[in-house]
């Protein structure tokens, strides 16, 4: 016949109990497989752990209080498509990130991506999808503060390559083909008029009134007018642009990058419906747009 354990004997056990459980179970979540937030608390008494981070959504984030040991992150699209090879990963990291140094790992080969003491700056980094997982390794340090390693990303086409995400496109006239597939695939498409340019220590940002806004993938263009439709919003781009406000109106496309737009190509208006005209008799488009 068992005997019942006392109740003091129980209450003394229990904080045992919850600890072999927290570490049974990671102390993680990823119920979407976009994000991750994870504790080295778990890894008290085991500071050499390597666990594996599996995540498969185009974006999320990964939040990891008190780092200790080190962890490997597998950012792969949930698709098994010849694209999927073809895109570059980004990530921005979040205000007050520190703990770890970050590095690419490909086939055990470490190329540093992020010092502990840069973290601070929010720097967003690309690299191509190819060039292997995320291996996020904790710094040692002697006192007992509190630290986060976290950040956001993003997988991206890698059409101009990995940099391009970071600073923005190289400023190269874009051909009409290009012109013509980015309204049709960018994630913002409008027509408007550049009100002001400031320039900022690694890029441009200029602010624009639109008159027409045809497509945005997030709300990065507010409506600026009551009486007459009208949206503004800022646009980021590479110091290296020689854009000026005033000079006429403008068809912007391009891309949002960690909720910021940036530019992509942008015609004159009245050079992209000469082009487009020219496409339709063509029956080149490779979609429609209102032009009215």
């Amino acid at each position: 016949m068992l005997t019942p354990m006392p109740a003091s004997l129980l209450l003394l056990l229990l904080p045992l109990l919850l600890l072999l459980l927290c570490r049974s179970c990671f102390c993680q979540y990823s119920s979407d497989q976009c994000s991750w937030k994870g504790s080295g608390l778990t890894h008290e008494g085991h500071a050499r752990d390597v666990e594996q981070v599996y995540l498969r959504c185009s974006q999320g984030s990964l939040e990891w209080l008190y780092p200790t040991g080190a962890i490997i992150v597998n950012l792969r699209p949930n698709t098994v498509s010849p694209a999927a090879a073809r895109l570059s990963v980004c990530i921005k990291p979040a205000a007050g990130s520190s703990g770890t140094n970050i590095y690419l790992d490909r086939n055990g080969k470490l190329r540093l991506l992020l010092r502990d003491q840069d973290q601070a700056q929010r720097k967003v980094q690309c690299f191509s999808i190819q060039e292997g997982a995320l291996f996020i390794e904790a710094v040692v340090h002697t006192d007992i503060g509190r630290r986060i390693t976290a950040f956001q990303y993003e997988l991206v086409s890698d059409r101009l390559g990995p940099q391009a995400h970071v600073g923005g496109a190289p400023c190269q006239p874009c051909s009409d083909a290009e012109v013509l597939l980015a309204v049709c695939t960018n994630d913002f498409v409008a027509r408007g008029s550049i009100e002001k340019l400031e320039k900022e220590e690694e890029h441009s940002s200029v602010t624009v009134e639109l008159r027409r806004l045809y497509r945005q993938k997030t709300q990065v263009f507010a409506p600026g007018g009551v009486r007459v439709r009208r949206w503004t919003g800022h646009i980021k781009m590479s110091l290296q642009c020689g854009v000026r406000s005033g000079e006429g109106e403008f068809l912007f496309t391009g891309t949002v990058r960690f909720g910021e737009a940036w530019m992509g190509c942008a015609p004159r208006y009245k050079d992209f419906l000469r082009l487009y005209g020219e496409a339709q008799r063509q029956g080149t488009n490779p979609c429609h747009m209102d032009t009215d």
